[in-house]
């Protein structure tokens, strides 16, 4: 998958694709029926998105609302046969084209796209005035097609990111799956810690949260893929998603134990599926009863895990 991050920039390889538009935060079912309908015999498959996501630049003190950061959307968009990943910058140059702007300098003039898919939501263009009754006009008139994808529904309701971010903060990881299409996963780098697990029997590969939606704190049965470095592959495990009450943390991390598994994995990286909530976080009277709960935990999640298979 090529990535461009600039339409100034569109090479002629880069130019004349099938694209969809839009933040696909999740590249959830619903935003996987609009690529599906953006895959056109003899034309790349292109994604058109933006980073940072536009309504962090609008709303940089917010708290922090996003599925997946840009390098695991990458990820699964590949995974999904995306030829051209058109990652543009959302600045303030962008911010202030018109609708009119956006769709001949950008998509006509800038990256000679042949086809534009969007769902029926789609606005764009500054203050978000253009909808896709004018998409479908500016197409005619710049030379682009332009195909309107309905918005999908499943039996938990509309599928969209804000369903699927309610279901991880209520601890229904299944129900986010449902909506997604695969496991939620949080995708970064193993970072050192406080190395407290070493000393319970239980070291802990911690990755930071910054910039992620928080799903419900606590203790979940996960399935890890090791993305990189000697030990790639794939592990059953038990993440704690916290503030690490025990020893009185105020910040968010994850921290997972991988089952039968010996080796260092500072400086790689992972990708966390949560699969099920366990149980919220909690203070125990000593280290004693913490392991305990910790060997219980395990064992739970083991037989979860190996349902799955």
């Amino acid at each position: 998958m090529r990535v461009l991050r600039d339409h100034q920039y569109a090479q002629p390889e880069d130019r004349g694709a099938s694209a969809a538009i839009g933040n696909f935060d999740g590249v959830h079912l619903g935003h996987q029926h609009v690529i599906d309908r953006a895959r056109v015999e003899g034309l790349p498959l292109g994604i058109l998105t933006f980073e940072p996501h536009p309504r962090q630049f609008f709303a940089p003190d917010a708290p922090p609302f996003r599925l997946m950061n840009a390098e695991a959307k990458a990820h699964r968009l590949e995974k999904l046969g995306v030829d051209i990943l058109y990652e543009l910058p959302f600045n303030t140059a962008l911010s202030h084209l018109t609708a009119e702007e956006f769709a001949r300098d950008v998509l006509a003039e800038g990256l000679g796209l042949k086809r534009v898919i969007v769902g029926a939501d789609f606005c764009f263009g500054k203050g978000r005035v253009g909808n896709t009754e004018m998409l479908t006009e500016f197409g005619r008139r710049f030379g682009f097609d332009v195909d309107i994808v309905p918005i999908l529904h499943g039996d938990l309701g509309a599928i969209s990111s804000t369903n699927i971010r309610n279901a991880l903060s209520d601890g229904r990881p299944r129900d986010a799956a449902a909506m997604l299409g695969h496991w939620h996963r949080i995708e970064g780098l193993v970072v050192h810690g406080e190395k407290r697990g070493r000393q319970l029997g239980y070291p802990t590969a911690n990755m930071n949260l910054d910039g992620l939606h928080l799903p419900k704190l606590g203790v979940y049965a996960v399935l890890v893929d090791v993305l990189d470095g000697p030990h790639a592959g794939h592990y059953h495990g038990v993440a704690s998603l916290g503030v690490r009450p025990m020893f009185n943390g105020d910040v968010p991390n994850l921290e997972t134990f991988l089952f039968d598994f010996k080796g260092d994995l500072y400086g790689t990286d992972l990708s966390v599926a949560l699969i099920d909530y366990l149980r919220p976080e909690l203070k125990f009277d000593g280290l004693d009863a913490l392991i305990t709960q910790m060997d219980a935990d395990s064992d739970k999640a083991r037989a979860i895990l190996k349902a799955l298979a």
